[in-house]
C-alpha cells in the first residue's frame, strides 16, 4: 500500500496541520481537499506547494525539493525527509485586545475582531508556521494576536485622545491599512478589522467630555486639571481648607497674555467640583450647601485681621489673647 498523506476531518476553524511523519516515500499519495493547500517544508524553507486534488509524489511534481535532495546520494530510492504542512485557505476569524496610549499618553484599552486568509502559503509557512514553530492553529492564533496588538499599539500612539474617540471609523481604517501591509509580508491578507471596544481612564474620560462638547480648549482643560490637582494637594495639608471649599488663585485659571480685569475669587464645590463664586452659600449646579470660612478678628497690637482660632498674629507675631 502506498503511503497516504491527508488532513482528515479538520475542525471548522482549523488553520494549519502538520503531517506527523517526516519520512516521505516516492510514489506516496498526497490528498489535498478543497480550501486547502499542502506545503513541503525542510531546513527552515518552504518548497513545493500543492493545491486541491490527488497527487502522486514524484521528482516531476516536487521540482524545488528535488533540486535540494538531488545532492544526496541515492535520494530517489529511499524515503526522503520533509515536513508536510496543510494550510486552510478559508477566511479565518481572530480576536485581539491590548493596552495602548495616545500622543498625550492617555491610556487606552482596546479590543476587537479581525478576519484574514492565507494569500501566499509558501511565505506564510516559512515566516509563521516554520519560522515561529507555530505548527498548530492555537499557536498561529496566539502569534497573530500578538502581531496585531503590537501594530495597534504602534499606530494608536500616533493620534491624540480626541481623534481616537471622535474619528474612530477613520482611525480604524488607518490602523487596518497599516496592519494589512505587515500581514502581506508574512503571506496573509487582512480582509477586515474592527474595533469593538475602546476606553480610557476616568480622568481622561472627563477631559474627553470637555473636548468633545467644545466647552473648553485643550489648554483650558489642562488648566482645569492643574487647578483640580492643586486643590486636592492643598486639601491634604493641615489648616489649608477654608470650610468645605478651596479658594482658587485666579491667575491659574486665566490664560497668559495681555493684562485682563481681575477675576472674581472662586471656590470648588466639594461634591460636584464645579467652579462657583466664593460668596455662594449653595452650589448652583448641585445644590450642596457651602460652608463659609471661619470668622476673623483683629490683632490687638497691629490691627491685622486673623482667624478666630489663631494663637499668634501672622503679620507681627504677637500672641492673640
Amino acid at each position: 500500500m502506498p503511503q497516504v498523506i491527508e488532513w482528515k476531518n479538520p475542525a471548522e476553524n482549523a488553520l494549519v496541520w502538520r503531517y506527523p511523519d517526516e519520512n516521505i516515500t516516492w510514489g506516496a499519495q498526497l490528498i489535498v481537499h478543497e480550501y486547502e493547500v499542502a506545503v513541503f517544508f525542510r531546513d527552515g524553507k518552504a518548497y513545493d506547494v500543492f493545491g486541491p486534488g490527488r497527487h502522486t509524489l514524484t521528482t516531476l511534481n516536487l521540482p524545488l525539493l528535488t533540486g535540494i535532495l538531488s545532492r544526496i546520494a541515492g535520494f530517489g530510492e529511499k524515503p526522503f525527509k520533509a515536513t508536510v504542512i496543510f494550510v486552510s485557505t478559508k477566511v479565518n476569524a481572530g480576536k485581539y485586545g491590548t493596552r495602548a496610549q495616545t500622543t498625550e499618553l492617555a491610556p487606552l484599552q482596546v479590543y476587537g475582531s479581525f478576519w484574514f486568509k492565507v494569500e501566499n502559503p509558501q511565505l506564510f509557512v516559512m515566516e509563521v508556521v516554520g519560522g515561529q514553530n507555530a505548527y498548530s492553529t492555537e499557536q498561529v492564533d496566539n502569534y497573530l494576536r500578538g502581531f496585531i496588538n503590537e501594530k495597534i499599539i504602534d499606530e494608536l500612539s500616533r493620534y491624540d485622545l480626541l481623534t481616537v474617540f471622535t474619528r474612530l471609523d477613520e482611525t480604524s481604517v488607518l490602523v487596518k491599512n497599516a496592519i494589512l501591509e505587515s500581514f502581506r509580508r508574512i503571506g496573509l491578507d487582512l480582509t477586515d478589522l474592527r474595533f469593538e471596544g475602546i476606553d480610557t481612564t476616568s480622568e481622561y474620560r472627563e477631559r474627553l467630555f470637555w473636548l468633545r462638547t467644545g466647552r473648553a480648549t485643550p489648554e483650558e482643560v489642562l488648566r482645569m486639571e492643574t487647578v483640580k490637582k492643586a486643590a486636592e494637594e492643598l486639601g491634604k495639608s493641615p489648616g489649608a481648607g477654608l470650610g468645605t471649599g478651596m479658594v482658587l488663585i485666579p491667575q491659574v485659571m486665566t490664560p497668559s497674555g495681555p493684562a485682563q480685569a481681575p477675576a472674581a475669587a472662586l471656590i470648588i464645590c466639594p461634591k460636584c467640583s464645579a467652579r462657583i463664586p466664593a460668596t455662594s452659600k449653595f452650589c448652583p449646579d448641585c445644590g450642596t450647601e457651602i460652608a463659609q470660612p471661619e470668622a476673623t478678628k483683629k490683632c490687638s497690637k497691629c490691627g491685622h485681621p486673623v482667624l478666630a482660632t489663631a494663637k499668634f498674629c501672622p503679620e507681627c507675631g504677637a500672641k492673640i489673647e
